[in-house]
C-alpha cells in the first residue's frame, strides 16, 4: 500500500468512529412543552438539560409572532429549566 491510501484508510477509519460517537438532535429531544405567552401558546421542543442552543418552536401562532420571536421563547424556557 502506498503512504496516501494507508492516509486515507486511516483518515476514513477515524471519520467513521467519530460520527458514530456524536448524537443528533433527535438523540436528545424532550418531550415537547407548551409556554403560555402574551401572544398565545408556543409549543417547544427542548433537547438537553444542560444548554438551550438547540431549543426551538414546533408549534406557535403564526399570525401572532415570527419563528426567531417563538423560538426566543423557547431558549427562554430551556433557560428557566437551567436555572432549577
Amino acid at each position: 500500500m502506498t503512504s496516501t491510501t494507508v492516509k486515507s484508510t486511516v483518515l476514513l477509519a477515524g471519520l467513521a468512529v467519530l460520527a458514530g460517537c456524536i448524537p443528533s438532535p433527535r438523540d436528545l429531544e424532550t418531550t415537547p412543552v407548551k409556554v403560555q405567552t402574551p401572544k398565545g401558546v408556543v409549543t417547544c421542543q427542548l433537547y438537553r438539560q444542560d444548554r438551550v442552543d438547540w431549543d426551538r418552536a414546533i408549534d406557535f401562532p403564526a399570525t401572532k409572532m415570527s419563528v426567531p420571536e417563538a423560538d426566543a421563547y423557547c431558549q427562554q424556557e430551556g433557560q428557566r429549566r437551567l436555572g432549577r
